[in-house]
């Protein structure tokens, strides 16, 4: 296990950050608009999001550059800023963490379909090698490949990943299927774990999707799949669309209760996705700081 992994799992579980868009979104991001160029055009906002974060209680934080790769970054015409988006957002991140929080940089899908042939396994692996290159020489502490739907692609991630030496996690999105527990492509998440393991990543998980209520089952499924520690960022529910916006009805104190439920799972790192926000973060904070889940969490130790 990689130093820092194991320095931050001496402490368990392991609070994370909560959704970016959405809170960009309330910081006068329009709908449809490129976040990650916000590094660029609005680092006090960008800023603004990572500090609340590191505030609220979140000891990983991530970076605004979920979407900076090279293909993903071509539709907006804005494929030559790559670098500079990828170091700028883990430069806004690393100056809100202090010196209490480390940042795990996200890297996510490229949104080309590999089983298409819309894009080819090489040319994804040369563009997240370019954005993991950038995110190590600005000073990540880790990397996040998250919201993965195709494991191969998630895999070639992580490759790119682990040639920069940093601890990388890796997390599917498990969405489809009549009980809501396989990937877009039809993978289960012992498939998945196995493939994840098998590619080197560091911390394995699931992300976004849905809401929390399905995360503990998919959890211990990946828990008894892998060796390696289990990484969970549910969204705040499924939203509905009010205004040409989504509004997601699960309040942070309704979030907070599935707490003990992950952890008996088996969740290492645990934190929030789309329709979370700080409020959620200091909700699962104070959950976690009750004497009796600590009471639990050292018998299971």
């Amino acid at each position: 296990m990689h130093t820092l992994i194991r320095e931050l799992l001496s402490s368990t579980p392991v609070l994370t950050d909560g959704a970016w868009g959405t809170e960009l979104q309330a910081r006068g991001l329009a709908v449809g608009d490129f976040p990650d160029l916000w590094n660029l055009t609005h680092p006090e906002r960008v800023g603004e999001v990572a500090r609340s974060y590191a505030a609220a209680g979140s000891r990983v934080i991530l970076t605004n550059t979920f979407g900076a790769n090279r293909i993903r970054m071509a539709e907006h015409s804005t494929g030559d800023n790559v670098a500079a988006v990828n170091r700028s957002g883990v430069e806004i991140s690393r100056a809100a963490a202090g010196t209490q929080t480390r940042v795990f940089a996200s890297i996510g899908p490229s949104g080309k379909l590999l089983m298409t042939g819309e894009v080819s396994s090489e040319d994804l692996l040369q563009a997240f090698r370019e954005q993991a290159r950038a995110m190590a020489t600005a000073g990540a502490d880790a990397i996040v490949v998250e919201t993965m739907s195709d494991v191969a692609e998630a895999a070639l991630a992580v490759q790119a990943a682990r040639e920069t030496g940093l601890p990388v996690v890796a997390c599917m999105v498990f969405d489809s299927g009549k009980d809501k527990d396989r990937t877009m492509m039809g993978t289960r998440p012992e498939e998945a774990a196995l493939a994840l393991t098998n590619a080197g990543a560091d911390v394995i998980g699931a992300n976004c999707g849905q809401g929390i209520e399905g995360f503990a089952a998919i959890c211990r499924r990946l828990k008894a799949s892998t060796d390696r520690p289990i990484w969970i960022k549910a969204n705040a529910g499924l939203p509905v669309m009010v205004n040409d916006r989504p509004v997601y009805k699960t309040t942070a104190e309704q979030f907070a209760t599935f707490l003990p439920g992950l952890i008996q799972a088996g969740a290492s790192f645990i934190g929030g996705c789309c329709g979370t926000n700080p409020s959620f973060i200091a909700a699962l904070s104070s959950a976690l700081n009750r004497p009796q889940l600590q009471t639990g969490i050292n018998t299971m130790k």
